[in-house]
């Protein structure tokens, strides 16, 4: 997701909270409160501005946005576990941090029965722990000025004629390492090729940028042409004049879905349950897919024509995705991290 550094609330939630326990006023006005960890950015102003003003500020309910990356948040979460209040009543995060954190025992199992739009959800997508808001799909983005040829999957980063032309964002080490470990006969469930093939693209001077908006600024003066990337980005860097198509990798690929989970100390279920209603309303689905480029995960969100023909994908290209590997990716985090860090990135 496109991330701020700026950070809204942090802890000041829950030390309002300790200080005010005991004055029933103070307690009155914090239960109209609701706090959602997320990455901020685009995320974040889309969900300002067509779920927290439009459709929780009717209900009086205010919504108090925690934004971080989302490692820092995920350290939050597992610390504050035994805690008899946390900070975050929502938190976002994608499908493999939600995992992560949920095998941790951090979010309670969703009460459906509260949610008014469940039935609304994509089965597909549906999970005890989490509900989705948005999904994508991992692609390959090309600049198709100088990558002539369209390419066909993830083994077309190793092509010499693309030396230094291959980039990557940092933030998104497990994405390239997938990656990787698909254009070196790997799988869902073995990224040990990935090492190898790491090493052959810094070889051939591979570029790391610190987020996806540098990666956006180097595919922009064509300094880059081509990288692993998510469809929906692909779809946002089009719209502000970047020139990227994009190809469903031969390899195979997988889904990304983002997620919103209640932990178990919310300090606020009832208001938490409100907004991830209101992030299931089609009006607030179709306006994350009009801007960003992701696809509703409900199935009462149509979207334009327009809209859906550059962001939805064919039965040939759905059949070349699945889901990844979580329990794989759970296990093997350390490790990933670890060599993209010292080894690839040294």
């Amino acid at each position: 997701m496109n991330i701020t550094r700026r950070a809204t609330l942090a802890g000041a939630g829950a030390a309002f909270a300790s200080i005010t326990a005991g004055l029933p006023g103070l307690a009155r006005a914090q239960g109209r409160q609701v706090v959602v960890g997320t990455w901020g950015g685009d995320y974040g102003e889309l969900l300002r501005a067509h779920i927290d003003q439009p459709l929780m500020g009717p209900q009086g309910i205010e919504v108090l946005q925690d934004i971080a990356n989302a490692d820092p948040r995920k350290t939050k979460l597992i610390a504050e576990r035994q805690a008899r209040r946390g900070t975050f009543d929502i938190a976002c995060l994608s499908d493999t941090d939600m995992h992560m954190i949920a095998a941790q025992g951090a979010f309670d199992t969703l009460d459906m029965g509260k949610l008014k739009r469940g039935a609304a959800i994509l089965p597909a997508l549906a999970k005890p722990y989490a509900v989705p808001h948005i999904y994508s799909a991992l692609v390959l983005l090309y600049n198709p000025n100088k990558v002539t040829t369209p390419p066909k999957g993830f083994a077309d980063m190793f092509d010499p004629k693309y030396r230094g032309r291959v980039g990557f964002s940092d933030i998104l080490y497990s994405t390239n390492t997938f990656a990787a470990a698909m254009a070196g006969g790997g799988s869902y469930d073995n990224y040990a090729p990935a090492q190898q093939k790491l090493m052959e693209l810094r070889s051939l001077d591979a570029k790391i940028y610190p987020s996806n908006e540098a990666l956006a600024g180097a595919l922009k003066s064509e300094e880059v042409w081509m990288t692993p990337m998510w469809l929906a980005r692909g779809f946002m860097w089009q719209k502000a004049g970047i020139p990227v198509k994009h190809v469903v990798p031969a390899e195979g690929a997988y889904a990304i879905v983002f997620e919103m989970a209640v932990p178990k100390n919310s300090r606020n279920k009832d208001a938490a349950y409100s907004y991830i209603d209101a992030s299931l309303q089609p009006s607030a689905q179709a306006a994350f897919a009009d801007r960003m480029g992701y696809l509703p995960t409900v199935k009462d969100a149509p979207l334009p024509a327009e809209i859906a023909s550059q962001i939805s994908l064919t039965e040939t290209e759905q059949a070349r995705l699945r889901a990844p590997d979580y329990d794989y990716l759970l296990k093997m985090h350390g490790e990933i991290l670890d060599f993209w860090n010292k080894q690839f990135k040294a």
